[in-house]
């Protein structure tokens, strides 16, 4: 369908999933793209996957700009990757853009790119989009809501965000100027929908400083490690403030500590917080003398914590009777590897708290409570839930229309909706699918050496090498078998090449000069063999030599 005649919403990653944002918005066929991605991956040796951007790839000489929201690695993390396909111009707030500037100079992008600095409430027109930036809270600094306003109505995007009365650091929400946005008129909210099962608020920052105080208060002898997301400086400025009041000095441990403390001062963020020490500035300091700051909350394999778990950390040793506290939840997918890294800790001895056992962690997202005071205050008529699954959306569409919308559209990704003219409706699904960076190239989520890369952690791969003489026969020292990633059960392995032997024995000469007869006749009797013995269907290699 063609968008030369109307207003459009179109999301290619984050619908009916959480992460990999990537949302489009059309205005007589010009784009503009608010958020890029990714969502971490630790299967099939992949690092991160995010959204394949080919439907505006395809159009990119109409896309206007990149709209960043916020700094998390589910709203920018795919830039350094994607970008290079796009080309386009790169507008975000101070803090998110410092921190991107790091991402673009690692991948030798930064002199390339346009990027654009627009201010806290900030405006910006591009092309036919007037932009109006909405601050809001959530646990990065400089979460921004966007009023994207067309000659077709207005849109109000929130990103992801919360509804903090005190934040610690960063802005408050601008109630106001939402209250003002809704009174103005909205056409369509693009809401988040992470927390739509949660009943009240999501709880405050500073409730989480006055428990964490009251934690790291009951122990006044051991030594205290602390795990949250680096990217959070309210937590780290949480934890630094509390430490300090307890006697204790702050110790990071952790790349991205060093780049997230570095970006927060340069941004006016954490001037009241002592600056950290480094790993070895700590090494002298007594237990009850010092308190670090672990990355690895979600048990990274190559997090700080991880490797001080492990035991392979420079600097930082643990023993029995060490408390680790998890300032932090786990995110859905990350609970067995967060697991093993807890029951490591547990086994040292170490005494081990979570958010199930004090109140030191709130959400960055909407309880219930929170999203009706949103709808409240802007009152769209259509509402666009996104940023969760399935179960998410649809939940906080039944909520939007118990607060008075009009129009709930469920979008999955690659719903190209129609917003204006006329009643809103998805019209098209577009083209929409993943990639993964697998090392250093990027390959789609379906690309067939991942489909064999599973295969063979499940069911192994078996070698054959087999050679035939010039009279076309095939001699038993001349079949040749390797096997890998498969346990030999019963002799297993010898059952197999007897039986290839046999086959190949009886095979006429016709056959057995017949690469591909021969090849397909090796392939068939490997694989029935190993299944009937042991279960598993294992990939097949097969190189046949002629003499």
């Amino acid at each position: 369908m063609s968008t030369s005649n109307g207003l459009f919403f179109l999301p290619l990653g984050g619908s009916a999933e959480i992460g990999m944002n990537l949302n489009l918005y059309a205005y007589q066929d010009q784009w503009l793209m608010v958020d890029l991605g990714i969502s971490f991956h630790d299967s099939l040796g992949l690092d991160v996957i995010m959204p394949s951007p080919q439907y505006i790839v395809e159009r990119k000489e109409k896309l206007l700009g990149l709209l960043l929201t916020h700094a998390h690695e589910d709203h920018i993390g795919a830039i350094p990757y994607l970008w290079p396909q796009l080309r386009c111009p790169i507008y975000a707030t101070p803090y998110t853009l410092h921190l991107l500037r790091y991402k673009l100079e690692e991948m030798g992008l930064l002199d390339e790119a346009e990027l654009h600095e627009i201010l806290l409430s900030g405006k910006k027109k591009i092309g036919p989009f007037s932009l109006q930036m909405v601050s809001l809270t959530h646990s990065i600094p400089e979460p921004n809501g966007v009023l994207i306003e067309t000659p077709l109505g207005r849109i109000f995007h929130t990103g992801d965000w919360k509804l903090d009365p005190d934040p610690l650091v960063g802005e408050k929400t601008d109630e106001a100027l939402l209250r003002k946005i809704g009174d103005e008129g909205v056409l369509a909210m693009v809401c988040d929908s992470t927390n739509v099962f949660e009943a009240g608020v999501s709880g405050s920052e500073k409730e989480v400083f006055d428990n964490l105080l009251e934690v790291i208060k009951k122990y006044t002898k051991e030594r205290i490690v602390v795990t949250c997301f680096a990217s959070n400086v309210a937590r780290l400025a949480s934890i630094a403030k509390a430490a300090a009041l307890c006697g204790r000095k702050v110790v990071a441990a952790g790349r991205s500590f060093k780049r997230i403390e570095e970006t927060a001062r340069r941004n006016g963020y954490l001037e009241d917080v002592i600056p950290f020490l480094k790993v070895e500035e700590g090494t002298n300091l007594k237990p009850e003398e010092s308190l670090y700051i672990c990355t690895g909350s979600q048990g990274e394999g190559r997090s700080a914590l991880k490797r001080i778990a492990s035991r392979s950390f420079s600097g930082i040793t643990l023993s029995e009777g060490d408390v680790i506290i998890f300032s932090s939840r786990v995110i859905p997918g990350n609970e067995r590897r967060i697991g093993v890294l807890k029951n490591g800790l547990l086994r040292q001895g170490c005494h081990v708290i979570t958010q199930h056992h004090e109140d030191i962690h709130v959400s960055g997202h909407p309880g219930r409570e929170e999203l009706v005071q949103m709808y409240e205050w802007v009152r769209p008529k259509i509402a666009i839930p996104v940023h969760g699954e399935l179960r998410h959306l649809i939940e906080h569409g039944k909520l939007a229309k118990k607060c008075g919308v009009e129009e709930v559209i469920i979008v999955d990704n690659g719903s190209l909706v129609k917003l204006a003219p006329g009643t809103a409706e998805i019209t098209e699904e577009v083209p929409a699918g993943y990639l993964a960076l697998d090392g250093d190239a990027i390959i789609r989520l379906d690309h067939p050496s991942l489909s064999e890369r599973y295969k063979l952690s499940v069911n192994g791969i078996v070698m054959v090498s087999v050679v035939v003489n010039e009279d076309l026969s095939i001699m038993p020292d001349h079949v040749q078998m390797s096997v890998l990633g498969l346990v030999n059960i019963d002799n297993a392995y010898t059952i197999v090449r007897d039986a290839l032997l046999k086959a190949l024995q009886i095979l006429s000469d016709d056959d057995r000069g017949n690469e591909t007869v021969l090849r397909q006749k090796i392939l068939s009797v490997v694989r029935r063999t190993f299944m009937a013995h042991m279960g598993k269907k294992p990939m097949v290699d097969v190189h046949i030599t002629y003499l």
